[in-house]
């Protein structure tokens, strides 16, 4: 008995030891920036040379703006919350976090420009980097949830946001709000879908208040994604969506494909050459007021074939397939938006279709493949069907 509490104590402490050592998914120290600094909320902002914004270390000139603040004529972009930073030219923000060698995570973030067009913002874990346009507003809003993977080299990793623009108004710069983490899991592959992660139910963070999705951009880093198993193929991003906020054919998460072929998902499968595979997918409206037509361009090897949306009766979806035969070990599946489309409702805001639970199966074999076996036990069943 004895030992058994000591192992049970020993269990306790180790689970309490790893909880603190590894950030946990959700916010991050401060992560929404609604902690007051010691001295309280400044009317001016928070300026260079002071570390007096909880949780994370600045350098170079960070003003700390407030829900409603004007430059001017203009209402700075606040996402979320009361708060939120805004980073002048060249400087940057950071904050250190525990991680686990190995794995990889993904970073969820809020961001918005003010006032120039070619505003953007540079997000590192290093040795990865990679540098987010804000110039393409993809909400009426004026700001976007992003998300970034990155696999940790260390338990020590250092989250560092930097606006890299040199602006002539000192006043502009991009808005970073609600940095958030999450540790990624590849799922296991189904026996019987050669596709991994198909209907997109692991991905990155994504806050509940927040009705506007996450962007995943262009993957820099094919084997890194914030999406596991799918990568970002294009210039543009594509839009990871729940259950919450948007209409979802199965589960709670989906992926709704923007700006046309633009906005490029895919996925290297697992074939066997000259096999034939049946790829299918669920293809949905995301209940956003998004502008018909909506239709999709689906790859699969050498095939490819636009399917529109034709949902029956109150469906927000359809099952959809694509016939092909496998010319290689591994074949590259694909979609896109065949339109770019907006929003009815305010006529700028980007959406597009919704694509889930996507499988890609075999469905048959060559009478190589069958063997004598097989063609007796085809024939056999031939006969019966036809007596």
């Amino acid at each position: 008995m004895a030992g058994l509490s000591t192992w049970m104590l020993w269990l306790f402490f180790s689970s309490l030891f790893l909880a603190r050592c590894f950030a946990d998914d959700g916010l991050l120290n401060n992560g929404d920036f609604e902690t007051a600094p010691p001295d309280g909320f400044p009317n001016t902002g928070v300026g260079e040379g002071q570390v007096s914004l909880p949780g994370w270390s600045l350098n170079g000139t960070i003003e700390l703006i407030a829900l409603g603040q004007k430059q001017g004529d203009m209402i700075l972009v606040v996402p979320q919350g009361l708060h939120a930073i805004r980073l002048g030219n060249d400087a940057e923000v950071s904050q250190d976090i525990k991680v686990e060698k190995g794995s990889t995570y993904s970073i969820t973030f809020s961001a918005a420009r003010t006032c120039a067009q070619l505003e953007s913002l540079n997000i590192s874990i290093p040795p990865a980097s990679q540098t987010i346009d804000l110039q393409t507003l993809y909400s009426v809003d004026g700001w976007n949830s992003y998300a970034l993977a990155f696999q940790a080299e260390a338990d020590d990793a250092r989250v560092v946001f930097k606006n890299p623009g040199m602006e002539e108004d000192p006043t502009c710069g991009p808005i970073l709000d609600n940095v958030a983490i999450k540790k990624l899991f590849i799922p296991d592959k189904p026996k019987d879908n050669a596709v991994i992660n198909g209907d997109f139910e692991e991905g990155p963070w994504m806050f509940k208040n927040a009705s506007l999705g996450v962007l995943l951009p262009t993957n820099l880093d094919e084997e890194t994604s914030s999406l596991p198993g799918w990568i970002v193929e294009s210039n543009r991003a594509v839009r990871y969506v729940d259950s919450d906020h948007y209409s979802v054919p199965q589960g709670k998460r989906g992926v709704e494909l923007l700006s046309g072929k633009e906005g490029i998902i895919s996925q290297m499968v697992e074939t066997t050459p000259n096999k034939q595979y049946s790829l299918t997918f669920s293809l949905g409206d995301a209940g956003d007021s998004c502008k018909k037509p909506l239709a999709i361009m689906a790859f699969a090897g050498d095939q490819a074939e636009a399917i529109h949306f034709s949902p029956t009766g109150n469906m927000t979806y359809h099952n959809a397939n694509v016939t092909f035969t496998a010319k290689a070990e591994r074949t590259r599946v694909a979609f896109y938006s065949v339109y770019y489309n907006t929003r009815t409702d305010d006529k700028s805001s980007l959406c597009g279709p919704v694509v889930d639970d996507v499988t890609v199966w075999g469905v048959s074999g060559s009478p190589k493949v069958l063997g004598g076996l097989g063609l007796w036990l085809l024939g056999m069943v031939l006969a019966l069907a036809l007596a």
